[in-house]
């Protein structure tokens, strides 16, 4: 039997606490990063929630749309007038639902690496500095969508698991799984011994043609992607084995990280 939205009228009410102040940044003052519940913003993300192996915490709504979601039982759910949900979460919801959920831990490191299947080929994105969250969900988006098995972060690139990530990524951030590399970029060393190819994505004109890196002779590749503005670091590009550029027309000299992602993603796959 499907769960039944409870109506709520008082922002105050502490069955709705997860959606309390959302505009507040990545977390609520006080609140230690990366350790507050998920919150997820929009039916299509909500229902890629309930299919993750994350524990949806509560679900809250506008009148009529919860019944879009085809909530199990047992899923704590909510309803509120859009103003008084406005008010709740500091600005105006468009999508008309969120819901919370529980976190769960970043993989090992080498688990993420191993995957699996340790001899099946593999795909990762590996993140240094990537501190705006938005181009992270939508790296994240990307990843699923062209193959990518997993991400790699440097300590540090933002939350992948904060609000406005997981809303660029659609929820699809929810299923990939993804570790920190605390030693950065020494620890680059340990996707070498597991492997991978690592290709260090940059605009440099003495680095090769990202076409002539055959994805057929490297089953295990992992591509490396630094922030908006500044790239990679040198010395992350020195640690890795190749320095790929993507070939653009003369008098641009690059492409967003979200969009030079995409490219290699679907170049490598």
């Amino acid at each position: 039997m499907p769960a039944v939205p409870v109506p709520i009228d008082d922002p105050a009410d502490p069955r709705v606490a997860d959606f309390r102040d959302l505009h507040a940044g990545d977390r609520p003052a006080g609140r230690e990063r990366g350790t507050g519940p998920v919150v997820v913003e929009g039916v299509p993300a909500v229902q890629r929630l309930l299919a993750s192996p994350y524990r949806v915490r509560a679900v809250l709504g506008v009148p009529g749309r919860l019944a879009q979601l085809d909530l199990p039982e047992g899923v704590a759910a909510y309803e509120m007038d859009k103003w008084v949900l406005s008010e709740l979460i500091g600005f105006r919801l468009t999508r008309g639902v969120l819901a919370s959920a529980d976190r769960r831990a970043p993989a090992g490191v080498d688990a993420l690496l191993a995957g699996p299947d340790p001899a099946a080929p593999r795909r990762l994105a590996v993140l240094e500095a990537l501190n705006d969250a938005e181009n992270l969900g939508s790296i994240a988006r990307s990843a699923v969508a062209l193959g990518v098995d997993g991400l790699l972060l440097d300590p540090r690139c933002a939350d992948p698991l904060y609000r406005r990530a997981v809303r660029v990524s659609m929820g699809h951030v929810l299923a990939l799984p993804f570790a920190v590399l605390a030693d950065w970029p020494g620890g680059l060393a340990r996707l070498h011994d597991a492997g991978y190819l690592t290709v260090a994505l940059t605009p440099a004109p003495d680095a090769v043609d990202l076409a002539d890196v055959d994805p057929r002779a490297h089953p295990r590749t992992a591509v490396l992607l630094g922030a908006e503005g500044p790239g990679l670091t040198p010395e992350a590009q020195a640690a890795a084995r190749v320095r790929a550029r993507i070939p653009m027309r003369a008098g641009v000299d690059s492409l967003g990280v979200a969009a030079a992602a995409a490219v290699a993603f679907a170049t490598l796959r």
